[in-house]
C-alpha cells in the first residue's frame, strides 16, 4: 500500500511528486520487492486510479505474473458533488512464477449464494473462493482498529484474507511501507513471520508498539459485524490463530 501521489499528509514523505519522478520511484521500488521473492512468493500491490495502469505495466515489464486484479469496493466513500463518489481501490495480485505460488483457497472461503439463497445441493459445503470484487468497510473513526495517528489505514480484514490466501504459518510477510503496521499485525496474529518497512520512525515505533499489544490481548481489530461483506448470509466460523 504505497503513498498513491494524491497529496495524503505523511510526517516525513511529501506525496506530491512529478509524474515522471513517481513513476521512476514506483518502478525501483517494485524491482526491489520482486528480488526479494521467494520462488512461490506472492507480490500484492494497493493503488489508487491514478496510477493502476503504471503498476500493471510496470509488473510486466518486471516479469510478475498477473494472478487477479481485485477491485476492494468500500463503504464510506469519499463525498463528491462533481462527479460519482470513488469507492473502490485497486489490489493488484502477482507471483513470482505463474504455475507454482501459495494459494490457500480452504483458509478464506465464503457462503455461496447457493447455500444461503436457493439451499441447492450442488453448493460446496465449505464455501465459495470470494470473487475478484471485495466489499470491506474503510477504518472508520469509530472502529476497535483505529489507530489515530496515521493517515491512511488498510483494514485488518483485507489483509487477513491476502495474508490467509497467499502464505502459510511460517511464512515471512514483508510490507514495504508499513504506516499503520496492519499488515505486520495480521501476519503475527496469523502465526507468519513479518518485516515492516517505514521511513517514520513515529510510525514505526507505534506499529511495533500496536503489535504487541494486539499479541498481548490489549487491542481488538474489527469486528465481524463491522464487515458488510458477512452480513450476506451465514456467518463464517473463523479460524483459531
Amino acid at each position: 500500500d504505497p503513498p498513491f501521489n494524491i497529496g495524503y499528509k505523511y510526517d516525513v514523505y511529501e506525496d506530491r511528486k512529478a509524474y515522471q519522478d513517481y513513476y521512476d520511484w514506483t518502478e525501483r521500488w517494485m524491482a526491489a520487492c520482486q528480488k526479494t521473492l521467494s520462488p512461490t512468493g506472492s507480490f500484492w500491490v494497493a493503488i489508487g486510479d491514478e496510477y493502476a495502469a503504471e503498476v500493471r505495466v510496470i509488473a510486466r515489464k518486471l516479469g510478475l505474473h498477473l494472478r487477479n486484479w481485485v477491485l476492494w469496493h468500500y463503504t464510506f466513500g469519499q463525498n463528491t458533488r462533481k462527479k460519482f463518489a470513488r469507492t473502490h481501490a485497486h489490489l493488484f495480485y502477482f507471483s513470482a512464477d505463474p504455475k507454482a505460488f501459495t494459494f490457500n483457497a480452504d483458509a478464506i472461503r465464503i457462503p455461496s449464494a447457493r447455500q444461503t439463497a436457493y439451499a441447492d445441493k450442488r453448493a460446496n459445503p465449505k464455501g465459495k473462493v470470494p470473487d475478484d470484487v471485495w466489499q470491506f468497510s474503510r477504518v472508520c473513526g469509530t472502529f476497535n482498529e483505529r489507530v489515530g495517528w496515521h493517515p491512511c489505514q488498510m483494514p485488518e480484514a483485507v489483509l487477513e484474507r491476502i495474508v490467509k490466501a497467499t502464505s502459510n504459518p511460517g511464512d515471512l510477510v514483508m510490507d514495504p511501507f508499513s504506516g499503520s503496521g496492519t499488515t505486520s499485525v495480521v501476519a503475527a496474529r496469523l502465526k507468519r513471520r513479518y518485516l515492516g518497512i517505514d521511513l517514520s520512525e513515529d510510525y514505526a515505533s507505534n506499529a511495533q508498539e500496536r503489535i504487541e499489544e494486539t499479541l498481548a490481548g490489549k487491542r481488538k481489530g474489527t469486528k465481524i459485524s463491522e464487515n458488510p461483506e458477512s452480513k450476506r448470509g451465514k456467518r463464517v466460523k473463523k479460524e483459531k490463530t
